[in-house]
């Protein structure tokens, strides 16, 4: 399917033929809010890079919508943390900053320990968190770091799934995205995600041998190691 043709799918990923360039007014927004995901889905698999400058031009052109159209998803995605408008120089990708970065991980604690807690481990979610695992480990065995970052989110999703909480899922989604930012501003993918691959696991296993209370402990020393190897990370490069 082409990019155009994404923004006219239907729900089960069929072309509806008909154009990508919508009228004014409500379908217009809706279709800024598909464009929205689209584009987020670039930006958090590396396509666009932090602090990279998008060329409304350019990106009107590439998906065939008009500029309204664009720049409603510009608006979408600056509310989530994802763009920034940059004075005289338009829109940019947004590079993370340290305070980002901590509130980020203050969210996550509340949000993610607290399902962990209450979580059965027969709920279908764990079967996904453990499929995630086992993704990582194969990602590993390959030296695939992207591919070990892909299934740490996943994995995370799935646990946060366990809630059964669209509204929470789609916090989390917003979390994640803007994490992926400032894992991209990094650029070390083995040192972020190679550590915890058995963390992950050790938590799926405590979850399912001790318990959610046993498993939300063992998770909230786990994002704080996270959150110090970011930060570090910054610090060692310049970054603030």
């Amino acid at each position: 399917m082409t990019e155009a043709a994404a923004l006219t799918a239907t729900p089960d990923g069929a072309s509806t033929g008909g154009p990508a360039v919508e009228p004014e007014g409500p379908s217009g927004g809706e279709t800024g809010g598909v464009l929205a995901r689209l584009l987020s889905g670039r930006i958090v698999a590396g396509e666009f890079r932090p602090g990279q400058r998008l060329s409304e031009a350019a990106l009107a052109q590439r998906f065939s919508v008009s500029r309204n159209t664009l720049r409603e998803a510009f608006r979408v995605l600056a509310e989530q943390g994802l763009l920034e408008h940059v004075p005289h120089r338009g829109v940019s990708v947004r590079s993370p900053r340290v305070a980002d970065v901590l509130d980020i991980y203050r969210v996550r604690r509340h949000v993610e320990t607290g399902v962990l807690a209450r979580a059965d481990v027969s709920h279908p979610a764990a079967a996904r968190m453990r499929a995630a695992v086992d993704d990582a480990d194969r990602a590993v065995e390959a030296r695939d770091w992207v591919a070990v970052g892909t299934a740490n989110m996943a994995f995370h999703e799935a646990l946060v799934a366990l809630s059964d909480s669209p509204r929470l899922l789609r916090l989390h989604r917003q979390l994640s995205a803007e994490l992926r930012l400032a894992f991209l501003l990094i650029g070390d993918p083995q040192t972020l995600h190679g550590r915890f691959v058995a963390r992950n696991r050790s938590v799926l296993d405590t979850l399912a041998a001790e318990g959610g209370a046993a498993a939300a402990r063992e998770l909230e020393d786990y994002l704080t190691e996270s959150e110090r190897t970011v930060l570090g990370t910054y610090a060692r490069l310049g970054l603030s």
